[in-house]
């Protein structure tokens, strides 16, 4: 990191000034004792491996800790605002922070949410609470359908899809030695398989985006011998066909020229140091009935892994026509992953980021209740990523219909990440997201793999003190009918209010058809 060399230099030159002028004039050693305790905290900095930002900013970077120290939340009053200049998720990133320190996550004085703002959301608790001791904390979901030969058990919360390439290989092993260290699962992201998604031996759901990334030929094109030979590997668990992001939904992925280098694009099969920008659409498949096919093909090859897809809604009637595939050709996939258009990327034009994909919570209804309509909901596991930090936003995706959750931007708060904005740039002070490598020395594995841990231990635990305050027995009875919206100031709805329930099988008969797919339905592409 320039600033950690920098520091080094100015020491050394201020040591040797100081030293070759004591030859003359001997009271100058006196401005050590101005100069001596700064250079001694400055390498105390870079030797110490806790804090990145003390390793990569020697002294300065003290002065965040200093903050800090005074009140937690004060940092957050220096990065991301809405667009009225309101901090946003500054209780959030804080939580992440204390919950991956393992720290006290408590917090006085009570609610810190205007309750009646219009938007607050709440869920209902029991009289009959039960005993968080009685409750299994580390909640599993089989994930297989009928023709699956190796199910998959995953935990009710995993790392969701980040490429080697948009993060550091510290970064990386930090998050996979985290999931091996926590028994949950790590998403690749389209990126590929890289050695540091191997080494730590954790779960890996392979992503396999529109570039083909890991098992691509020379054109481009998917290769079946390469993912064979990759898909077989025995850390792969899972196989995620990424059909879009939330963050850039109906665009490609985006790998700036400065993070792409010659490592990174031997793993991708591309031209290092030129920027890396994935197709729009899949080529291996061009139709609801070829991708079900497609999926057919990566499961055989695979030796009968869970095959699934990711996608952020955008076009109702596309998903109902996969739907119909998947009852046309008897093949289904064993899981779907649904991105909410508020889903977090490192690089992406900023019309698509703010103004494309539909919400998660709008999009995984959707989902859920078209899968129900069609009677497939019972052999597909749905997973809901976009945004979750804590037990609650979990609660919440599960009451709509989600089994699993991913986080991804939780996961980078938890190894170090500060939200500095600079991903694209190749510049994250942190080592988090960046191929710098004097910035990624100062991410220390060894101490952010049980911050993931922590950090995925105490949330799943946080769900299910949810659950036993519900008086409820697991997560999977969580329903609609247990989260509240407030829709006005003097009105609020149940989630089974806003987002009505199908009858199941409704879609497979035009007289059953509710009213709210009807339209849909009639006027299918």
């Amino acid at each position: 990191m320039k600033a950690r060399r920098t520091f080094i230099a100015l020491s050394i030159i201020i040591t040797g000034i100081i030293t070759a002028i004591s030859y003359y004039w001997s009271p100058v050693w006196w401005f050590m004792t101005l100069f001596g305790p700064l250079i001694i905290i400055g390498y105390a900095d870079i030797l110490q491996k806790k804090h990145t930002i003390r390793r990569n900013f020697p002294v300065i970077g003290n002065i965040r800790y200093m903050l800090e120290k005074i009140r937690p939340e004060i940092m957050q009053y220096f990065v991301e605002t809405d667009l009225d200049g309101r901090p946003i998720n500054r209780i959030f990133r804080s939580l992440i922070y204390e919950r991956a320190k393992k720290v006290n996550d408590t917090t006085p004085f009570g609610t810190q949410y205007d309750v009646y703002r219009v938007g607050y959301e709440f869920m209902t608790h029991s009289i009959y609470a039960k005993s968080v001791d009685t409750y299994n904390i580390s909640p599993r979901v089989q994930v297989g359908g009928k023709d699956c030969k190796k199910p998959y058990s995953a935990s009710i919360l995993n790392i969701s899809a980040m490429s080697f390439g948009s993060l550091s290989k510290n970064a990386i092993l930090a998050l996979n030695g985290g999931a091996k260290a926590g028994n949950f699962a790590h998403n690749t992201g389209e990126g590929g398989i890289s050695p540091y998604h191997l080494q730590n031996g954790g779960d890996l759901i392979w992503q396999i985006g529109t570039g083909y990334f890991g098992c691509r030929d020379n054109q481009g094109n998917f290769d079946p011998k390469l993912f064979k030979e990759k898909s077989n590997l025995e850390s792969v668990k899972m196989i995620e066909i990424k059909l879009s992001q939330g963050a850039k939904p109906g665009h490609g992925g985006i790998l700036p020229a400065k993070k792409n280098t010659a490592e990174i694009a031997a793993i991708r099969n591309v031209d290092p140091g030129k920027a890396v920008i994935s197709p729009p659409a899949h080529t291996a498949f061009n139709n609801p009935e070829e991708m079900m096919y497609f999926i057919k093909q990566l499961r055989e090859l695979s030796g009968g892994k869970p095959i699934g897809f990711k996608l952020c809604v955008g076009s109702k009637s596309e998903f109902i026509s996969i739907c119909k595939a998947m009852i046309s050709t008897d093949i289904r996939p064993d899981f779907i992953t649904v991105d909410g258009g508020e889903g977090g990327t490192g690089a992406a034009p900023v019309e698509l980021t703010n103004s494309v994909g539909m919400p998660l919570r709008e999009g995984l209804a959707f989902v859920h209740d078209t899968l129900t309509g069609f009677d497939l909901r019972k052999d597909i596991k749905v997973i809901a990523s976009g945004k979750i930090f804590t037990g609650f936003h979990m609660a919440r995706v599960l009451s709509l219909g989600a089994d699993i959750c991913n986080s991804a931007r939780a996961m980078m708060l938890a190894i170090g990440c500060i939200q500095a904005r600079e991903c694209h740039n190749n510049n994250c002070p942190v080592g988090v997201a960046t191929q710098n490598k004097q910035s990624m020395k100062g991410l220390v594995v060894e101490e952010k793999i049980p911050r993931v841990k922590n950090f995925h231990n105490e949330t799943v635990k946080s769900l299910v003190e949810l659950i036993a305050a519900s008086g409820i027995e697991d997560a999977n009875m969580l329903s609609r009918r247990h989260m509240y919206r407030r829709v006005a100031m003097d009105e609020i709805l149940r989630y089974d209010e806003i987002y009505p329930l199908p009858e199941i099988g409704c879609l497979l008969n035009e007289h059953t058809i509710p009213e709210n797919f009807q339209f849909i339905m009639k006027n299918l592409n």
